[in-house]
């Protein structure tokens, strides 16, 4: 019996994604991982307007990224490559939206994620997250991307990613990805920054305090990052900071 396939050229919508994971190919990850202790979180969130956990993340990396400038950077090159560090910190947000029927990932920034408070980051993320795909400015890029013939793209892609100076208004600084809206515990992604850090899901799990066992609401989280800009133990003691600020909101 000969099986049917229905094979057409990939969705328009979905190129951004390829150019970038083709940069990708580049990057020598490594990954690192934590539980956080989230009560103080779920804590405040309950004492007035009802943030994203994304949002406390965003937050809390924002700070923690300005006392870690050698992780606020970015590479570019091959045999002599540079490195820029840059004095803004800006977060990259991942979204899961659809465009034109097609479900896709699209992306956009949180800027001056070191000096904001948490009411302008709630702002930004209900913004990308509730804006309409097709018009907000945001995704203008990827669109555009969509629209142009392919080998124009992937030029265009390739000149703007080389742009050390531009990458914090464009690809931000670091990424935050999340898919803790479903059963998933951790899971770690590279989102084109030096640093990524992936968010998993909040369950009540054991924990020990003050020497008995408790139950507390954890959450995984994972930090991806490039080891040609920075090594484990710089990237260890970033992700003990964001652990700091979360737990200790």
């Amino acid at each position: 019996m000969s099986g049917l396939a229905d094979i057409a050229k990939i969705a328009r919508e979905r190129r951004h994604t390829l150019l970038f994971l083709a940069r990708l190919r580049r990057v020598p990850p490594v990954f690192l991982d934590t539980e956080i202790d989230m009560t103080r979180v779920l804590e405040h969130r309950e004492t007035g307007r009802r943030y994203s956990i994304v949002t406390y993340v965003l937050y809390a990396a924002g700070r923690a990224l300005a006392k870690h400038p050698e992780a606020n950077a970015a590479i570019e090159g091959g045999l002599s490559p540079k490195v820029a560090r840059y004095a803004p910190v800006n977060g990259k947000l991942t979204l899961d939206r659809t465009l034109n029927g097609h479900r896709v990932v699209l992306s956009g920034l949180v800027k001056d994620l070191d000096r904001i408070d948490l009411d302008a980051v709630q702002d930004r993320v209900e913004a990308l997250r509730d804006g309409d795909p097709h018009t907000l400015p945001d995704f203008a890029g990827a669109r555009l991307l969509h629209r142009l013939p392919a080998a124009v793209g992937w030029a265009a892609y390739e000149l703007a990613a080389r742009a050390l100076d531009k990458r914090p208004d464009t690809t931000g600084t670091f990424s935050v990805t999340s898919l803790g809206h479903r059963p998933v515990d951790g899971f770690h992604s590279l989102g084109g920054t030096t640093v990524t850090l992936g968010v998993g899901r909040i369950l009540d799990r054991p924990v020990v305090r003050d020497g008995a066992v408790a139950v507390a609401p954890v959450m995984r989280l994972n930090l991806s990052f490039d080891h040609r800009v920075i090594d484990g133990a710089e990237a260890a003691d970033l992700l003990a900071d964001v652990k700091d600020g979360l737990e200790n909101f």
